[in-house]
């Protein structure tokens, strides 16, 4: 399991360790997930209810597989923990955030003032998406 560098959950992490999409389904025990590129997200659908934990792999910062997935899951109504692991950068945290993921845990330490200020870096959004903000044109005419 990766630990998390940058977790926004108010709940215990999870400890268990995360099987794969392929095995999921035959183990009636595992709490939690991950999810490589090549993977679908929907086929962890019927099961929702008793995950934990969605592990999604960037093993490549090109690689935006794993958005989709998160948009899928969260869109579906997954409540659990969803966390970017592997070649996680700066650049891309404000975007994984808004597609849902709550839990970061990079290949490589990030600086924290920086993860902030990007986390921060645009106040205003205009869709709306997983991280619950609400968007301008709402704000404008809500």
């Amino acid at each position: 399991m990766s630990d998390p560098q940058f977790r926004f959950r108010d709940d215990e992490p999870v400890a268990d360790p995360a099987v794969t999409v392929d095995s999921f389904g035959e183990q009636s025990n595992a709490a939690a997930v991950r999810i490589e590129p090549g993977d679908d997200a929907r086929d962890l659908l019927p099961h929702l209810e008793r995950i934990r934990l969605v592990e999604v792999n960037f093993p490549a910062f090109t690689d935006g597989r794993g958005y989709s997935a998160a948009r899928v899951l969260r869109e579906a109504g997954y409540e659990g923990e969803l966390r970017a692991v592997g070649n996680v950068l700066i650049d891309q945290l404000s975007h994984m955030r808004r597609c849902g993921f709550d839990a970061f845990a990079p290949d490589h330490q990030l600086n924290s003032d920086d993860a902030q200020a990007a986390f921060e870096r645009w106040p205003d959004v205009y869709q709306a998406t997983g991280d619950a903000r609400i968007p301008i044109w709402a704000k404008r005419h809500g």
